[in-house]
């Protein structure tokens, strides 16, 4: 089991894997079990979102146990809120904003 910090900027915090794009994020969520998921959102121009992962993780069922947000985007925040508590399992712990720290 690992965690998972999506960042394109931001430097990653000791026990996580860094995902610098959404891509990444995606490939990281497909071939491994996923504690805790950290998302921001604007991965650089023209570059699909964090709210890409989300959609991804709706569509293919691969919940992380814990997902934060530490965008400094509060409308991306929102929309990746949103989206993911519609759809996910009650046991998925979804925090509204970055991880304590």
């Amino acid at each position: 089991m690992i965690n998972v910090y999506l960042d394109d900027f931001r430097p990653c915090p000791k026990g996580f894997v860094l995902a610098k794009t959404a891509e990444e994020c995606k490939l990281l969520l497909e071939h491994e079990d996923v504690d805790i998921l950290s998302l921001d959102f604007d991965l650089g121009w023209g570059q699909p979102t964090g709210l890409a992962v989300v959609q991804y993780i709706v569509d293919c069922g691969r919940y992380p146990r814990s997902c934060y947000f530490h965008t400094s985007s509060p409308a991306g925040r929102m929309q990746m809120i949103h989206l993911l508590t519609q759809h996910a399992p009650i046991h998925i712990n979804i925090h509204h904003g970055p991880m304590p720290g």
